[in-house]
């Protein structure tokens, strides 16, 4: 997967400018590290297809798997009976970047920070795309991540375990659950062999709805 442009708009929504618009210099720093993050990102994903058993406490991805613990993540593929498990990432040499940045110009970090957060959301939307050209199913869920609602970021090493992340694409997880590299994804896509119904995503169910700068200016993060 190639990525030849970034939403700068979802950027700069990312950096705190309402309704994505900004003042000529930091478009300009903008438009700048566009260019520096195309360079350095080199977009790898991907995804396998598991069956889904609801228990009490949560549901199993596959007959003896891994164990999705929570009200949300259940609530969330009600009525599914299997599940899209993806990872994505933009790759190491991006976090190179930032801390190099980080160093130099911490202008250009935080737009490339963003640009970054952006990117990664693309890749997600295009693997998706890809991956339902040969997944069909009548109805499915929108992408959900641990750490979104009660799900736990503790299942992410097991998930990507699943994939062979490290192995295959060098998508990793940290003692405290943080992914390395840090532009990556994990994420569960519920299948159904019907329409699912309030399938929109909502702030309501997000960990951080309480201290979200786009929630409390009256927009939403679009994720």
């Amino acid at each position: 997967m190639i990525l030849t442009s970034i939403n700068k708009k979802e950027a700069l929504r990312y950096m705190g400018c309402k309704d994505g618009e900004c003042v000529q210099p930091l478009s300009d720093t903008v438009n700048e590290c566009e260019k520096l993050v195309l360079s350095a990102c080199a977009p790898k994903y991907l995804y396998t297809v598991l069956p889904l058993f609801f228990e009490e406490n949560g549901v199993r991805l596959g007959e003896n798997g891994v164990l999705l613990s929570g009200g949300d993540i259940s609530k969330h593929l009600n009525g599914c009976h299997s599940a899209v498990l993806m990872c994505a990432t933009l790759g190491r040499e991006i976090d190179l970047l930032l801390r190099r940045l980080q160093i130099t110009d911490m202008a250009a970090a935080v737009a490339a920070d963003a640009l970054a957060s952006a990117a990664i959301e693309q890749v997600c939307d295009e693997a998706e795309r890809e991956i339902f050209t040969a997944v069909k199913a009548i109805g499915r869920t929108w992408r959900f991540s641990p750490g979104y609602g009660d799900l736990p970021l503790d299942v992410q090493p097991l998930l990507l375990n699943i994939l062979s992340a490290q192995k295959k694409i060098g998508l990793a997880v940290t003692d405290s659950n943080m992914m390395t590299p840090t532009k990556s994804v994990t994420a569960l896509i519920g299948l159904s062999d019907s329409e699912i119904k309030g399938a929109a995503r909502s702030c309501e169910g997000c960990n951080m709805k309480d201290k979200c700068n786009f929630r409390k200016s009256g927009g939403h993060c679009g994720t």
